[in-house]
């Protein structure tokens, strides 16, 4: 699978909340770091977070761009809410191997009504 494909499986598993198939694309030692929060280290404590992350809101990724450059895909979006951001995913032999995401943290709290920290 090329990056773009595997990028494009994460979206359609994140729009389903569907954390089995979301966490069957990170590599063992696959690290998610959105530079909101702490690094995410290894793929079960990715499981974990998405687990969360799912329980606590109702979550959409709508692709404005995707672009892919060598073993990296890049991915720009908004969600229903008006939120934009942009997620960098390296993957190697068809895993995801690190994930940076960039998104306005505050604003994703208030637009799903969950406390502010």
């Amino acid at each position: 699978m090329t990056p773009k494909e595997v990028l494009e499986k994460w979206i359609n598993a994140f729009n389903h909340a569907d954390v089995d198939a979301i966490t069957d694309l990170y590599a063992l030692h696959a690290v998610n770091h959105q530079v909101a929060n702490k690094p995410v280290i290894g793929k079960e404590a990715i499981r974990d977070m998405f687990t969360r992350e799912f329980a606590a809101a109702n979550m959409i990724c709508i692709p404005e761009n995707i672009l892919q450059d060598g073993e990296w895909a890049i991915l720009e979006w908004k969600d229903p809410l008006g939120l934009r951001g942009c997620g960098f995913f390296q993957i190697q032999e068809g895993k995801i191997v690190f994930q940076r995401g960039y998104w306005d943290k505050l604003s994703f709290l208030r637009l799903h009504h969950l406390p502010i920290e």
